[in-house]
């Protein structure tokens, strides 16, 4: 086994069998491990600033570590674990070339769609599984619709999520993500089940449609 193929694997593990996640993931970065592409993709993440207002713990690969570890205690909710975590460790790939400062403000539109491009080139170097190399990849490209759905933006297509990704698994993975955020108290905590609970409402409503 190479290097390369002992570092995913090792990843793979943690991902599938660790309470937390980050401690492995995290022992790689700080060893330099994650200096070979395609983990550089990964290790990319921490010179990747975020908006202090929605996420006060800082860089992107602060953020995945927080959104792994979340999936890691709820991953026994999932229909396929492997393919959330994975999602949940991809997620964000697409912030490195998205993210712009934009009037003095740090942005990262469509971060989501380069996301799943990357999410697949990444899997690609280790894997020949296309069917779930795709669902890792949709759970990527859809993740940010929580947002758009629950606040009604015109970004919101439920159509096209829901022909791609189930209910259950975008809700359990968007409920990761906007967990995995510092300064998360349990009012904080109350307001995002919310949320996923709206937006579960309001996709299973269009379904019916």
């Amino acid at each position: 086994m190479t290097d390369k193929a002992q570092i995913f694997d090792g990843i793979d593990q943690s991902l599938i069998n660790s309470g937390k996640p980050s401690d492995y993931i995290n022992s790689l970065l700080e060893s330099s491990r994650l200096e070979v592409y395609p983990f550089t993709m990964l290790g990319g993440l921490v010179r990747i600033e975020q908006s202090p207002l929605h996420h006060p713990e800082g860089n992107v690969w602060n953020h995945t570590m927080m959104v792994v570890d979340h999936a890691a205690e709820r991953r026994h909710l999932s229909s396929d674990p492997r393919v959330l975590m994975w999602a949940a460790l991809l997620h964000d790939l697409g912030k490195v070339p998205a993210t712009k400062i934009r009037k003095g403000k740090i942005t990262a539109y469509d971060h989501d769609k380069y996301g799943e491009g990357l999410a697949v080139r990444f899997l690609k170097e280790f894997t020949d599984d296309e069917e779930w190399i795709g669902k890792v990849a949709a759970l990527v490209r859809w993740h940010m619709q929580i947002l758009y759905v629950v606040k009604n933006l015109p970004f919101a297509d439920i159509k096209s999520m829901l022909a791609q990704v189930s209910i259950e698994e975008i809700a359990l993975l968007s409920l990761c993500d906007r967990l995995g955020r510092g300064g998360m108290d349990e009012a904080g905590v109350f307001k995002e089940e919310e949320n996923v609970r709206i937006f579960v409402k309001k996709c299973e409503a269009a379904q019916r449609l």
